[in-house]
């Protein structure tokens, strides 16, 4: 039986990752006359639909002493605005059967719905309501202060490690406005005055920065006529759109340091300068941080958790952004453990992947949990619907959605060695070692 059933499991597998492979995301694209780009993609296979709206502003696009606006709008642009109620947003969405949500990084904010496709309508025009009619006033400035300022409480300075994103990047980044989080400081959010963010609003959150895709159980023509509808008389944006051009000094030595937290076991961090998303080298770190921590066959966890039992856990992390971003390994040694001595044997693994090539069985094995990721991750219409937006805007071309995976397949055992050597170098890391607050 067990035989048996591994077999079925084996030909299912196959025949997943063959349709997968043949299946391609078919899409229109155009852009309104005030510079709205839309992305449309059918699939009436399932009664439901995916709307979502990526401006193209994230903190990277904030002034250093005006940090956290981004993610401020994302809470800010739930409060409503002169057709919707305080606060209902959420309510209406979920009346028709719907969620929806929000989310802010250092490029982007992204809002979405998911909805039953005969509300395709209801979507648009909650989303058109926040483009042109949003309420900013004291009492929405005022409310979402407090939340900002309860979340960055809860999930940054009372959460164990809560620090660790904010560390790594203002000790990686002395220039590029990467230096800060999407979260920003409380300090500032607090001195803003409400004409700074209706300015912030005026310039960023306009047709001509955002991207509209839809995704799933919708007619092309008729979407169009309701994008039209909805969008087509909203004007452009008529300010200058920021977009940062500082450029980070190449680092050339080694940035140590130790941070005390709120945590009971240490943690050791490294953190490497790594090229920009979508560009030729991204794409071998990505494979080989795959081969690094894909699991807990991959190298870090199989060798430090269990074959030393030296950590509870050995990640590594490509961050990679629209500019430059950071390669990231992170360890949690159990206790006792010496910390330089954990280091070490991290550094170890790490020389392995550039003194030696990858076996090509490890290497196909990775390969093919590439293949497998694209398959699973085209298996949502907001999967679609986001991927669509984020080809578009960051890579300039949305059919990388149907070919992207071609440039994971010319990456050769070779390309991993080289960028192994070239990036993952001591000149090129932060080193911060995470230590419980003394008492």
């Amino acid at each position: 039986m067990k035989l048996r059933n591994s077999l079925l499991c084996s030909l299912f597998l196959f025949i997943s990752l063959l349709y997968g492979q043949m299946r391609e995301i078919e899409f229109e694209e155009f852009t309104l006359d005030n510079g709205l780009h839309v992305i449309l993609h059918q699939d009436n296979s399932v009664p439901l639909v995916a709307v979502n709206v990526l401006y193209h502003v994230g903190s990277k696009n904030e002034k250093p002493d005006r940090t956290g606006f981004a993610h401020f709008f994302e809470h800010l642009m739930f409060e409503g605005s002169e057709n919707i109620a305080r606060g209902d947003y959420a309510k209406i969405c979920e009346a028709a059967g719907g969620a929806n949500n929000a989310g802010t990084s250092f490029d982007q904010t992204v809002y979405y719905e998911l909805l039953p496709s005969n509300q395709l309508e209801l979507g648009l025009w909650l989303e058109s309501e926040r483009m042109l009619h949003l309420k900013i006033d004291d009492v929405g400035v005022e409310t979402q202060r407090s939340v900002v300022k309860e979340e960055r409480k809860q999930r940054y300075d009372n959460q164990p490690y809560g620090s660790l994103l904010e560390e790594v990047f203002s000790h990686a980044f002395k220039v590029h406005p990467y230096r800060w989080v999407p979260i920003g400081s409380i300090q500032y959010i607090d001195e803003a005055k409400l004409e700074e963010f209706m300015e912030f609003y005026k310039t960023f959150y306009v047709p001509n920065n955002a991207t509209l895709s839809i995704a799933g159980d919708i007619d092309i023509d008729k979407t169009k006529e309701l994008v039209e509808l909805y969008f087509g008389d909203i004007p452009k944006g008529k300010k200058n759109i920021y977009r940062p051009t500082e450029v980070e000094p190449e680092q050339t030595v080694e940035v140590r340091d130790t941070v005390y937290d709120n945590i009971q076991l240490p943690a050791v961090i490294l953190a490497y300068h790594m090229p920009k998303q979508g560009s030729e080298d991204y794409y071998a770190l990505d494979m080989l941080t795959k081969i690094l921590s894909g699991g807990e066959s991959a190298r870090l966890y199989k060798e430090l958790v269990d074959k030393q039992q030296l950590a509870l856990q050995v990640v590594s992390i490509p961050l990679a952004l629209e500019d430059p971003g950071l390669f990231i390994v992170l360890g949690l040694p159990n206790i006792g453990i010496d910390l330089l001595k954990f280091e070490d044997e991290i550094n170890t693994e790490l020389e392995k992947v550039k003194t030696n090539l990858v076996e090509e069985k490890e290497f196909q094995k990775i390969r093919n949990q590439i293949e497998s990721q694209f398959i699973s991750g085209y298996s949502s219409m907001a999967g679609i619907a986001s991927s669509l937006a984020n080809y578009h805007v960051f890579y300039g071309d949305a059919n990388l959605i149907n070919t992207e995976i071609e440039r994971y397949m010319k990456v050769t055992r070779e390309d991993l060695k080289r960028v192994a050597n070239k990036y993952l170098v001591k000149n090129n890391r932060v080193v911060l070692h995470y230590l419980p607050k003394l008492q």
